[in-house]
């Protein structure tokens, strides 16, 4: 265990995942792992075989698993946890961004500020990957993510989605004629009949369509045009990263995909720890 008197754990215990940074001694980027919420145990028994390690915990879930580790942790708030590991990330990809919005999808959406001086929440929304998950699973009964992003893919979202081509039938509309005008709203009119497929790709577009809608208004808000999408739901989630940025694109504003963003608030947490700290 003595490898590990040096180690330094960042954790983000969120509603869905519990999402791991770590590294022994100081590094220039940490490993990172993730658990499932639901399966807190495995968490805590992966943390408790290090009990020298320094933890540093964040989120909503942190009361809980602190409760069942047998080390010493401290804590951050997961707000700062979460913008202080996307300026790490958008470093590590070459982007320098001084004033930008920051949305974390991850159970749900939260929609932060982050400026010269310091960063805001600016507001939030419960539409995120708890979202499609529900959704996905009262529709066509999937449950596994990585099903539901792989099958949405083969999908016809015309089949359930009302377009602004199809109000302003036979004429030129003011804005492109592919946005979508009701999400779910040509489900009782399409002229063949929904497929499962379908429904998954158009979740995947009322969920993409709503973050980027509040993310343009807060950018609006907040006097900036650039706006970073991060969180655990765009993980090899394809369909809905070009959802976003296209959408964020004909809103007149600049997408930044966040890679390795699901680990946003654990990285923060790392960083709070390491003397990595001086990278930001």
């Amino acid at each position: 265990m003595s490898e590990w008197n040096h180690r330094k754990i960042g954790v983000d215990a969120g509603g869905t995942l519990i999402k791991v940074a770590y590294s022994n001694g100081e590094v220039a980027e940490p490993v990172t792992l993730k658990f499932a919420t639901s399966r807190i145990e495995e968490a805590a028994e992966w943390l408790n075989r290090y009990p020298e390690a320094q933890v540093c915990l964040t989120g909503g879930k942190s009361r809980v698993l602190t409760a069942l580790l047998q080390g010493r942790v401290t804590e951050l708030g997961e707000f700062d946890a979460t913008v202080q590991g996307a300026r790490f990330l958008l470093r590590l990809q070459g982007v320098e961004l001084d004033n930008f919005i920051l949305a974390n999808a991850g159970t749900g959406t939260s929609i932060h500020h982050v400026g010269p001086s310091g960063s805001h929440r600016v507001i939030g929304t419960g539409v995120g990957g708890g979202t499609v998950m529900g959704l996905s699973a009262l529709l066509t009964g999937t449950h596994d993510f990585d099903s539901i992003i792989r099958e949405s893919a083969a999908g016809d979202r015309e089949r359930v989605d009302l377009l602004v081509r199809h109000i302003y039938e036979g004429s030129n509309p003011p804005i492109p004629g592919d946005l979508t005008a009701s999400n779910f709203g040509n489900v009782l009119h399409s002229p063949q009949p929904p497929q499962p497929a379908d429904a998954l790709a158009s979740v995947l577009g009322l969920v993409g369509e709503t973050i980027t809608t509040v993310s343009v208004m807060a950018a609006a808000m907040s006097g900036t045009d650039r706006i970073v999408y991060a969180g655990s739901l765009f993980e090899g989630n394809e369909p809905l990263s070009e959802i976003v940025a296209r959408y964020t694109r004909i809103r007149e504003c600049e997408p930044f995909l966040l890679k390795n963003g699901g680990f946003c608030g654990a990285i923060g947490a790392w960083l709070a720890l390491n003397q990595a700290r001086h990278l930001l």
